[in-house]
């Protein structure tokens, strides 16, 4: 079976530490994978290699028939591979709208040229682009839409996290990669935000990875969970098999704290 997201014993290697070590991972169509693991387990690594940020020193990676090993970030989104960031990554002083029409920058072709000529072309792509990052904005109902001419710093913190995702839906991707979604939200966001991770599957048809430390969160929405440690994948499974694993639960806990729940 051809995944749509395949990584093939990457590795990648930061001086004396093996951030990522010999990883296989692959994503489906329409599959939530949960990537979980403690803090240094190389999650947010693997996920800064899948996107170009990183070159791997060892290892295949491949999402729908393109090869991604050795392409640019934004090669990267333009095939079809998007994400968010552990700490959000807006633009402050541009507006909501603007933060999202930014997403489409990797879609257009209008030069310089048609910009400063406003040629045919250029005022079609700016159609298109507008009418994009509305569409995306209005996904998340009345949340940023009547906020649209908001500066985006002006926003609470749920709404940024929205707001991040919106600008990456923008991208037309087939894959999303969330960076710990949940961070900083309180238990009714993190409720709102499983209900909404599961639109963007059901509803826009993405296949989406997350990163995540709140096991209810990886719980309510993942169809499989992926654990890492040290670099290692540990576990893949469903939600209560990876739990139940015991190289994960000592990989939490620590060996002595793993024996004194037996």
């Amino acid at each position: 079976m051809n995944h749509l997201l395949e990584l093939e014993g990457v590795s990648k290697r930061f001086g004396g530490v093996q951030a990522v070590d010999s990883v296989d991972f692959w994503a489906d169509p329409g599959e939530i994978v949960g990537v979980i693991g403690p803090n240094g387990a190389g999650k947010t690594t693997l996920f800064n290699i899948v996107t170009g940020f990183y070159a791997p020193d060892a290892g295949k990676i491949h999402f729908d028939g393109h090869n991604l090993v050795g392409l640019k970030p934004n090669q990267i989104t333009r095939v079809g591979v998007s994400r968010t960031f552990q700490a959000v990554r807006l633009f402050g002083a541009m507006t909501v709208l603007e933060n999202a029409m930014v997403g489409q920058h990797t879609r257009t072709k209008a030069g310089v040229y048609g910009a400063l000529l406003n040629t045919p072309r250029t005022v079609r792509e700016e159609q298109k682009v507008h009418a994009s990052a509305i569409d995306s904005l209005a996904f998340f109902g009345d949340r940023l839409t009547p906020r649209i001419n908001s500066l985006a710093s002006e926003l609470a913190y749920a709404d940024r996290r929205r707001l991040e995702i919106a600008r990456a839906m923008a991208t037309e991707p087939q894959l999303l990669l969330l960076d710990e979604p949940a961070a900083g939200m309180n238990p009714s966001e993190k409720e709102g935000l499983i209900e909404l991770i599961g639109r963007l599957r059901d509803v826009k048809g993405y296949a989406i990875v997350l990163i995540e430390h709140d096991m209810p969160v990886i719980k309510g929405v993942s169809d499989r969970v992926v654990a890492l440690d040290y670099g290692k994948k540990i576990a893949d499974g469903t939600y209560d098999e990876v739990a139940a694993n015991q190289q994960v639960i000592e990989a939490y806990l620590g060996k002595a704290g793993s024996e004194e729940q037996e």
